[in-house]
């Protein structure tokens, strides 16, 4: 239809026209209000329901006409060859090969030789055979030392094991003998002789002491039974000057569930006997025995981000010499809790312990005792701490901790006393260590850091710094109040390593005195300075089996005395190799 917009426009100008003059010009025809009222009425309308399908009524649909399709083929000639498809590789670094076996050479001044022989062979596919040579010795050549001052320390053990799914298992075989001298003669030596008497005197000292070890021991693991572990080992110590000492001990650890708990236990049985031919005076024998059994039984709640430990310790000692048996009950109690997830924990806690001690552990701490000890197990009443550990960062972790520990029968190193007299026994001029047993109580803090600063340097320092009281004994003889540690260690190419550690020991006390000389009185305890000890070492890896190193102890040349009257050596160095293999 064709519209003619003529036409409206005119109509238009019509309707306009007459509304325009249909009023004449001033006249007013007044005003009236007009209501209109009409009652508001709703309604609802009817409700429907969509159809899920709806019906279309629409003429023009009529039924889909079926269509047949067919191709048509025929052959395309074509010089094109698809290729297969191909993963895209991702490069993987070498990894490196774990060999089973290494031997370690050594040698440096002073005499210095360092040995080590590793080997280790699967019998079949779950059973193994393993052994560990070690020596380090060297020929002395301290400055201003009188005597003999070598040493030599040669260890090897043996060891047979099984490896199954649910049971682990090993016994194992060893042999130590190490050789010390007595060299440590007290400042001021034999001043009161004649130059001819001191130095017949000295001639006739014979420092060497001998210790020899023995041990056979076994271990066993298992899953999925009562029995979660168990460790078992007799061990025979003795020495050159007829001191034998016998330990026999069995720890099975057990678990089970109490009402949805688990319980675990700690059980120990721990025989010591051992016998000293003469006591410091040269008037009787020493001899001692200990029998202790213990049992302590824990279980932990964890809820959230707390995590608690509640147990206890039971233990029963039996002087088997002296008839002086004793019940003991001890706190097993720890507790952490997340602060903030693993970046800041606090944890507590309050443990204590009853300590078997032996003449073979006191050597391994001190060689240079008079075998002439009085040795009795240490009641280590409780160890009360807290602290807070975490991470600064990924790479940094850190710890902080105080503990108020209470103990009594303490071991502690003294210096012997002593006389200038020929007569007397090898260790008897001043050279040897006793022991004295004090209850102390010890308030410590401890601090930890540290950093792995990329995948190829680590640091890492910590300190310790104690306060202690006696009961008996004027002072805690030989314990530092401070021990700081820090080592780094980094590589430089992927074939040369290096590292260096330094260690600060601050002052102790000790006490001795010559017992020829009359003393109105008694000297005061001697403070031994505190000292600091510098080592690095250097290594050159020249294949994956060969590697050269390069030790340096001692670096300031420190000549500082570890126990009283018993100077170090000064600088070292030890150039070597180490050398990995398989059968």
């Amino acid at each position: 239809m064709k519209i003619n917009f003529k036409h409206i426009i005119a109509f238009a100008l019509v309707l306009i026209a007459q509304f325009s003059f249909a009023q004449k010009k001033d006249e007013n025809i007044g005003t009236e209000v007009v209501n209109v009222v009409k009652p508001y009425t709703p309604t609802i309308s009817d409700a429907f329901k969509v159809n899920e399908t709806p019906v279309l009524d629409d003429a023009d649909n009529s039924k889909k006409e079926i269509i047949n399709y067919t191709i048509f083929s025929f052959p395309v000639a074509s010089t094109f060859t698809p290729s297969k498809g191909k993963a895209e590789g991702v490069e993987k670094e070498k990894q490196a090969h774990l060999f089973n076996n290494y031997a370690t050479f050594g040698g440096g001044n002073y005499g210095v030789l360092n040995a080590e022989l590793f080997v280790n062979q699967d019998l079949g596919t779950n059973d193994y055979v393993g052994g560990m040579f070690r020596h380090l010795s060297s020929q002395g050549g301290i400055k201003n030392v009188e005597l003999d001052d070598a040493f030599y320390n040669t260890s090897i053990d043996l060891t047979y094991g099984i490896r199954e799914k649910d049971l682990s298992w090993n016994l194992d075989l060893g042999y130590q003998n190490q050789i010390y001298n007595w060299y440590g003669l007290p400042m001021g030596f034999g001043s009161s002789l004649t130059p001819n008497n001191r130095a017949n005197l000295i001639y006739g000292i014979n420092p060497q002491q001998v210790y020899n070890n023995i041990y056979l021991g076994s271990k066993l693991a298992l899953e999925g039974s009562i029995i979660k572990e168990a460790s078992l080992k007799f061990n025979h110590f003795s020495d050159a000057f007829g001191s034998s000492e016998n330990r026999f001990y069995v720890k099975p650890s057990f678990e089970f569930n109490i009402n949805d708990k688990l319980i675990k236990t700690n059980v120990i049985v721990d025989y010591l006997n051992g016998s000293f031919e003469k006591n410091y005076s040269n008037t009787n024998a020493i001899k001692y025995g200990f029998t202790n059994f213990g049992i302590a039984p824990s279980f932990a709640m964890q809820e959230d981000d707390w995590t608690l430990n509640i147990g206890l310790g039971l233990f029963y000692s039996l002087d088997l010499e002296n008839k002086n048996n004793k019940f003991l009950i001890y706190p097993q109690i720890n507790a952490s809790y997340k602060v903030v997830g693993d970046l800041m924990i606090f944890y507590a806690g309050a443990e204590g312990n009853l300590e078997q001690n032996t003449y073979a552990d006191f050597v391994n701490a001190n060689p240079y005792l008079s075998p002439t000890l009085s040795i009795k197990p240490t009641d280590r009443q409780y160890d009360i701490f807290a602290g807070l550990k975490g991470k600064l960062t990924n790479t940094v972790s850190y710890n902080l901790r105080a503990s108020y520990v209470n103990e009594r029968d303490k071991a502690l190193f003294k210096s012997n006393d002593y006389t200038e007299t020929n007569t007397n026994e090898n260790y008897a001029f001043g050279n040897s260590f006793q022991l004295v047993y004090d209850d102390t109580k010890t308030v410590s803090f401890y601090g930890e850091l540290k950093a792995d600063i990329s995948n190829d340097v680590s640091v890492g320092i910590d300190g310790t710094f104690s306060s202690y009281t006696t009961d008996v004994q004027s002072e805690a003889w030989n314990l530092p109040a401070v021990k700081l540690n820090a080592k780094v260690d980094f590589n430089i190419t992927e074939r040369w390593y290096a590292g260096a550690n330094v260690f600060f020991v601050g002052e102790r006390k000790d006490q001795q005195l010559n017992t020829n000389i009359i003393n109105v009185i008694a000297p005061s305890p001697i403070t031994l300075d505190s000292y600091f000890d510098v080592n690095a070492h250097l290594g050159f890896k020249y294949s994956d089996r060969l590697t050269a190193f390069l030790r340096a102890n001692n670096i300031a040349n420190q000549a500082y005395q570890k126990w009283m009257n018993y100077p170090v050596q000064g600088f070292q160095v030890v150039l070597g190799a180490n050398y990995k293999f398989d059968f």
